[in-house]
């Protein structure tokens, strides 16, 4: 009974964690799903969005502000990274590790100034009694205006519908067509060397506003806050592939299968944990996610394909 207790508790925590994950994994969705490109920048650039935000803040910038120079330091993370790839010929992957490896002691040196006692901090607070917050897990049970839920439910809503609205341009159906086939695009006459640095601005751009909505919503920004992030939002993407992809069809409604997927990832995360496992195995518990829901297209193909090789040749 206290366990039951204590998960439904838990439940609104999970359902505001998952939507602000559900909007980086909408930016994983543009990279892995629409460029076919392996970004690994989302480690880093999640960590800079929330320590960028954390320091306007905590110096007394309106925050809705705050989060718009956050989602440009985001975009300029994946900027570093499209001109590694595109112009400097270096493999998507390890382009992604390189701004990751260099975004770690940039956000260290973020988040110290303006404290002249130190040159670099790991972790910096922002405290909603000191300052205006978009979001705090404070109010996450609240039945008011100022409930987390409420204003990330209306982000996650404008985000997939720019993105909905900026991929049925003929600038975001070139950078479509980039991913799905890109010797074909260059035939056509696209840039796709343009559109791969756009994708990747875009989506860590995602990625940023997710991490300064996150330092908000948790109270501070740390440098390891988006450690892990990348296999976070594979996961996201990959449960809500699996479980939504024959009932959401529409590319908007595929954005929002990656946000579901987040969710239900948390609330997997937040029933394990209260069955009693310990919070240094979730990276474990990740990896096992994601494995399952990576086995399953490939066992139900296997699966399905057989029954109906068999059914064809009893009918013959």
């Amino acid at each position: 009974m206290d366990f039951l207790f204590s998960f439904f508790n838990s439940i609104p925590n999970a359902f505001g964690q998952g939507l602000i994950w559900g909007i980086m994994a909408i930016g994983v969705y543009i990279t892995y799903k629409i460029l076919d490109v392996a970004d690994l920048t989302v480690d880093g650039s999640l960590a800079t969005g929330g320590a960028v935000c954390a320091l306007l803040i905590s110096m007394g910038w309106n925050p809705w502000l705050a989060v718009l120079i956050a989602i440009l330091s985001g975009m300029l993370a994946g900027l570093v990274t499209g001109v590694l790839h595109t112009t400097c010929g270096i493999p998507a992957i390890l382009a992604g590790i390189l701004t990751q490896l260099a975004l770690y002691s940039i956000n260290l040196r973020i988040m110290a100034i303006g404290d002249l006692a130190v040159k670099t901090k790991a972790t910096l607070a922002v405290s909603v009694d000191r300052s205006s917050l978009l979001v705090s897990s404070r109010y996450i049970r609240d039945m008011a205006w100022n409930n987390p839920l409420l204003v990330l439910a209306l982000f996650v809503v404008v985000v997939v519908a720019l993105l909905y609205w900026f991929f049925g341009t003929e600038l975001g159906s070139s950078l479509r067509a980039t991913g799905v086939n890109s010797a074909m695009a260059r035939a056509q006459g696209i840039n796709t060397g343009r559109n791969k640095v756009l994708g990747l601005v875009v989506s860590n751009g995602l990625v940023a506003l997710a991490g300064a909505l996150l330092s908000q919503y948790q109270g501070s920004a740390t440098i390891d806050m988006g450690r892990g992030a990348i296999v976070i939002g594979l996961a996201a993407v990959i449960i809500g592939e699996v479980l939504l992809d024959r009932i959401f069809r529409n590319f908007a409604l595929k954005l929002f299968a990656a946000v579901m997927g987040a969710t239900i990832y948390y609330l997997v995360i937040t029933l394990v944990l209260r069955l009693g496992l310990e919070s240094t195995d979730l990276k474990l518990l990740t990896a096992l996610v994601v494995a399952v829901f990576l086995t399953i297209p490939h066992w139900k193909g296997k699966y399905f394909a057989k029954s109906a090789k068999m059914g064809g040749s009893s009918n013959a």
